[in-house]
């Protein structure tokens, strides 16, 4: 019998959900960019992340501006080989997020995937509109496969991945890496990922009030990505409508039956396998949106955590 898109909600998430709502955390669309991003801090950058053998912060060049990276190290000691090299891009609408706000995810990533993570913090929307995450994105891979091997990393495997608009960009990234010769990633990891602009899916029907992400909140996050609705249908912007998908880096893709971006997450990894690329779909109908961030409290978000470091120690 198929695995069902939805179920009943994790009790364990469900308790942090309800954490989150007795905090008052309004919807990101109910904010400025300023208070959204203060929250997001606030309420994402807790806990109590692991340690791992090395993290530096950085800035490398950019298209326009220097980009901050953070790079974090935990390699196998007792092989001492080079590592499998992760660049990893935050969520957040393209509007929020920080280094610091993905700062436990990409910590947990590089222990359990023995591996360097590159996290990018590249420009904001409204700020900086689309494509400027995209071209920071694809500068950021550049610049680690030139120089992953300073870090321990092995730049003949090197992987994409983020959660949500990181996703997106991980996907964009491999796109653009294929039409313009390169670096090309090893892998993509796209966690429940923004794959086009629309809103008329049964997820965004089913879930289009929550839990942790609405339906109008996709929506301001797109306004203040995007210069103009033309740029929706930019495969750079929604990689979904993207014409062919061949020749593209094999995935590892997650979804989510709580979220209003389970589908199009879904109908990415079918088209990808339709097209011939090695996929493995990772659906969990019990979870909302953003669940690996609750991985110190919820068991299935660890265990995902954990199958994502499988893929990874096996670049």
């Amino acid at each position: 019998m198929p695995t069902p898109l939805r179920t009943e909600l994790d009790p364990e998430v469900a308790d942090v959900v309800e954490e989150i709502e007795a905090a008052g955390v309004p919807e990101w669309s109910a904010m400025s960019v300023e208070s959204a991003r203060r929250i997001e801090d606030e309420v994402f950058s807790g806990g109590d992340p692991p340690e791992v053998e090395f993290v530096r912060d950085l800035a490398i060049p950019g298209p326009e501006t220097e980009i901050p990276i953070r790079v974090y190290r935990d390699s196998n000691p007792a092989t001492g080989d080079p590592a499998p090299v992760l660049v990893y891009y935050h969520g957040g609408g393209w509007v929020l997020g920080t280094l610091d706000s993905i700062d436990g995810v990409c910590r947990r990533l590089a222990r359990r995937g023995e591996c360097v993570v590159v996290s990018v913090d590249y420009r904001l929307a409204p700020e900086h509109p689309f494509p400027a995450a995209v071209d920071d994105a694809v500068a950021a891979l550049r610049w680690t496969e030139e120089n992953a091997s300073a870090f321990g990393g092995d730049p003949a495997r090197l992987a994409v991945g983020g959660t949500s608009a990181g996703g997106n960009l991980a996907a964009v990234t491999a796109l653009r890496a294929r039409e313009q010769d390169g670096p090309a990633p090893d892998r993509q990891f796209l966690l429940y990922p923004i794959t086009d602009y629309a809103f008329d899916t049964d997820s965004y029907e089913e879930n289009g009030d929550g839990p942790l992400l609405t339906e109008t909140d996709m929506r301001w996050f797109w306004d203040r990505y995007l210069r103009s609705e033309v740029d929706g249908a930019n495969p750079y912007a929604s990689p979904l409508r993207a014409p062919d998908l061949s020749g593209l880096p094999p995935a590892t893709v997650v979804t989510c039956g709580f979220d209003p971006l389970r589908d199009e997450g879904a109908a990415y990894a079918e088209r990808l396998d339709a097209a011939g690329v090695a996929v493995r779909h990772d659906h969990h109908p019990d979870q909302p949106h953003g669940f690996l961030s609750t991985s110190e409290s919820v068991s299935a978000a660890d265990e995902a955590l954990d199958d994502i470091g499988e893929d990874l120690r096996s670049l």
